[in-house]
């Protein structure tokens, strides 16, 4: 009777946040719910522990203050005009090789910075420069496959691999090495299918100026925010390889690093009153918090499915009728256009624990099969890339996809219709070449 109460809770609740925009509900306050309800039916069924939900809640909460941290100092960079070093290089004129370097700055942005802030940055650029809508429509269309796929190659380019990496399913080096050219092959496919659209002498009509520095903030000093924030994130994967501590502990060394720096030399030697938009102080009030308690009511909800046992029978029938890795990493991918890849990537990791001993939670696993979910295993290498990707297959599965249909009034039909068949070949392309990589270097 407690299973199925958790499993009508937490349905009921996704399809809530899937009908966030109809039911005029922010999905965070359902997230916030369903988390208290599965734990409270969970404690009144069962005698949970307190240290059982302060242990799920610790490990939550490292994820969230990493997010905190990160999404701060991408907010600095943005305050000191940063990113204008990156957007004001973008001067060709050419639609079709103006596609291509979008496909690239987003591809490699992503992996530093989130795909949702990269998508902002880029389609503002975008809408600046390209005066045609249906133009922008496909510009827009790759930016998000390239946030995506850029973001799912790098630990700290999307919240499902920071996950992976903070909770040890995968290491940041073998993350960037094994799926760096899968990732590379699910942008390139797509991409090349969309810049057919374009003849390759068509021009653009005219380029404007697409950023502006904020007023008394030396270009100079906007260049060193850039180096040193970016640096930052770089900074973190090192950190933790190098000290084995928290990734969390590395990205508030490099934010105390950044605020330190904007204190001391912009608002003293730059004369900013102290009341300036540009305060660090002032930037955090700008930090996304609804989208921090969301997916600590996703994470806690999950965690709470996990303690009642409920991931573990999931495992058992994938691990008894499927029995293979590549059908349910791919299975996953496909959920991820629909549902959010957070709660996958979550309950993914509930289901099948990480061991030293390559065992999983079903009972007379075979060796080939047990060795996929060690650390850096071959599934979890597949999750990241199938959480990550697969959410560009339609514009409502990524934060991304969401932001782009927000702002260019993307139509779910015109996407599904012009964008998804290409994405779908892209992302079989990826799986194949993690496949050959498999065969031939981990198999």
């Amino acid at each position: 009777m407690m299973t199925l109460a958790l499993i009508a809770i937490f349905v009921g609740g996704y399809v809530c946040v899937a009908l966030e925009h109809r039911l005029k509900v922010d999905k965070s306050a359902i997230a916030l719910l369903m988390f208290g309800a599965i734990w409270t039916v969970y404690a009144c069924c069962s005698p949970v522990g307190l240290s059982e939900l302060v242990e799920h809640l610790g490990a939550t909460c490292e994820t969230l203050v990493f997010l905190i941290g990160a999404m701060t100092i991408v907010e600095i960079i943005d305050s000191y005009g940063g990113f204008a070093f990156i957007t004001e290089r973008i001067t060709t004129r050419s639609k079709w090789r103006l596609l291509w370097v979008l496909a690239v700055i987003t591809f490699l942005l992503s992996a530093i910075l989130d795909n949702m802030t990269t998508t902002i940055i880029l389609i503002m650029m975008l809408r600046r420069i390209v005066p045609d809508s249906h133009d922008r429509l496909l510009y827009a269309s790759v930016i998000v496959i390239a946030a995506n796929s850029g973001g799912a190659w790098s630990p700290i380019g999307d919240v499902s691999t920071i996950m992976l990496w903070m909770r040890g399913n995968v290491t940041a080096a073998r993350l960037v090495l094994f799926l760096f050219v899968p990732c590379v092959v699910s942008l390139l496919v797509p991409a090349w299918h969309l810049s057919r659209q374009f003849d390759r002498h068509e021009r653009l009509d005219s380029l404007a100026t697409v950023t502006q520095r904020p007023g008394g903030v030396r270009r100079r000093f906007s260049l060193l925010v850039l180096v040193l924030g970016v640096s930052g994130l770089l900074f973190v994967p090192v950190f933790k390889s190098f000290t084995g501590l928290p990734p969390y502990v590395g990205v508030m060394i490099s934010l105390g690093v950044l605020w330190v720096l904007t204190e001391v030399f912009c608002h003293r030697e730059h004369a900013l009153p102290e009341d300036s938009k540009h305060r660090v102080s002032k930037l955090v009030k700008r930090i996304d918090i609804p989208v921090v308690l969301f997916l600590l009511g996703i994470l806690m909800s999950v965690a709470g499915l996990q303690s009642a046992g409920i991931l573990s029978n999931v495992a058992y029938l994938l691990d008894t009728y499927v029995h293979e890795v590549f059908v349910i990493s791919g299975i996953v991918g496909l959920f991820s256009s629909v549902i959010d890849n957070v709660s996958l990537v979550a309950a993914c990791i509930g289901m099948y624990p990480v061991s030293d001993l390559a065992t999983t939670v079903s009972v007379n696993v075979d060796p080939v099969y047990a060795q996929a979910f060690v650390q850096d295993g071959i599934f979890w290498l597949l999750l990241a890339y199938c959480a990550g990707v697969g959410g560009s297959m339609l514009i409502i599965g990524s934060a991304a996809g969401v932001v782009a249909m927000g702002l260019e009034r993307i139509e779910f039909s015109w996407y599904l219709k012009h964008i998804s068949p290409a994405m779908l070949m892209g992302y079989l392309a990826g799986m194949l070449v993690i496949f050959l990589e498999w065969w031939l270097f981990l198999s």
